[in-house]
């Protein structure tokens, strides 16, 4: 599918106005950063990367796409013309997807000719605006948990396409499984699920219901134990599969004591192997608060899908530098809180001791760990970074790169950020 309309106005707006006056071949420098971080916290995540590189390759104006543009005159026809030729030849480098970033980092470059690289800013910044807020929120979510399983459950609390890239994005920062079959296909993320209240509500008794999903599943299945009586249930589970129920989920009410009680009834009927998951509207903090408890796993829906109270990350895509022949000019708004650096950027990370330190930004290379790679060049996409691989490689990337932040960026306490970042 083409990805041409998923954009403003205004890009096409300016690329006409560029075709006119002469300067759309003009050679640009675009950069998507963010000012600041979402108050209080302490690093952010980049997610999305590799769906960007997909939405590149795909931005293509064919005969529907410039039906439209020409039946609602959104362009004139020497722009149609332009815009049926079009293809990124330019080159895009970036942090690596998994990423850490802060304000000011220049996660993503694009270099082209103006009207090339402009209309492109829309696609872009929904992609990892979006991303990127719910990978960060995941990332807390992860810390909050200290190693216990997650899953992504928040497919039927966003809209369908954006239910996959948040799933694709949770699983980048740490999630262990999601229950969206999309993403699990489309990106090799494990997938996972149980049943709904509306299932044992169908059955004429809780045991029906109970053996019923043993019958089509087995003992390796999830029982939901809350829909009535949560004693019983987790007596009728134990009865029903000899104790060898494989887990149960509670979804209501007060989940830390509700998860006391069935743990100390799960050992004292011999089923001290069955798992407890919880889940009903958790967050980072709901998370944290249930450390204490012998919960086994969480899913999370809402607020893993909506950020965590930030559903965009605020990044914004400058022009950064433009040049005519060879001679690089830099240009930055001045606007008042609205400042940018212009200038092409190169970021690296010195780390001491294994721990990051500061985030060194300056218009050569150095530092200890370059955060830049090569994504696009001539045009020519870096196919390694997309699907299920390039998900698998931002994992492990992000991995690696949240442990090398000092313990403290891991608090859920409002903070500043975890690592200076400074211009040279």
């Amino acid at each position: 599918m083409s990805t041409a309309l998923f954009t403003d106005r205004y890009e096409l707006t300016m690329l006409q106005a560029a075709l006119r006056s002469g300067k759309a071949n003009r050679s640009c420098v675009f950069e998507v950063f963010t000012r600041q971080l979402p108050a209080g916290r302490r690093y952010g995540v980049v997610a999305g990367t590799g769906r960007v590189l997909e939405a590149i390759q795909n931005f293509k104006f064919e005969e529907e796409e410039l039906s439209f543009l020409a039946e609602n005159a959104v362009v004139d026809q020497p722009t149609l013309n332009w815009l049926a030729d079009y293809k990124f030849q330019g080159n895009v480098s970036g942090y690596h997807e998994g990423e850490l970033y802060f304000g000011h980092s220049p996660i993503l470059t694009v270099e082209g000719s103006f009207a090339e690289a402009v209309i492109l800013e829309t696609v872009i910044l929904s992609i990892l605006n979006y991303d990127s807020a719910v990978a960060a929120a995941a990332a807390r979510m992860k810390s909050a948990a200290t190693g216990r399983r997650l899953i992504e459950m928040g497919s039927r609390r966003a809209h369908e396409k954006a239910a996959v890239a948040a799933a694709r994005a949770a699983y980048i920062a740490g999630f262990d499984a999601t229950s969206n079959l999309a993403a699990g296909a489309s990106y090799g993320i494990e997938t996972a699920g149980t049943s709904a209240h509306a299932f044992t509500l169908l059955h004429d008794s809780e045991e029906q219901a109970f053996q019923a999903q043993l019958d089509s599943m087995g003992n390796e299945t999830t029982l939901l134990v809350d829909t009535y009586d949560v004693k019983n249930a987790v007596d009728t589970a134990v009865r029903l599969t000899d104790g060898k129920i494989r887990a149960v989920r509670l979804d209501s009410g007060d989940l830390a004591t509700s998860a006391v009680e069935v743990r100390k009834q799960l050992d004292a009927l011999g089923a001290k192997q069955t798992k407890i998951t919880v889940t009903s509207d958790l967050d980072e903090y709901t998370i944290a608060a249930l450390a204490i408890a012998p919960i086994d796993s969480y899913g999370v829906g809402t607020s893993l899908v909506t950020g965590s109270g930030y559903p965009t990350a605020g990044f914004v895509y400058k022009l950064v530098a433009h040049s005519d022949d060879g001679n690089w000019v830099d240009v930055a708004k001045t606007s008042k809180q609205k400042t940018n650096r212009g200038g092409k950027k190169f970021a690296s990370r010195v780390i001491e001791a294994g721990i990051a330190r500061s985030e060194v930004v300056s218009s050569e290379r150095q530092g200890d760990r370059a955060l830049q790679i090569p994504m696009i060049q001539n045009g020519a996409i870096a196919q390694e970074l997309l699907g299920a691989e390039g998900v698998a490689k931002a994992r492990a990337h992000h991995k690696r790169a949240i442990a090398e932040l000092p313990a403290s960026a891991l608090r859920l306490s409002r903070g500043e950020p975890a690592i200076p970042v400074e211009f040279i």
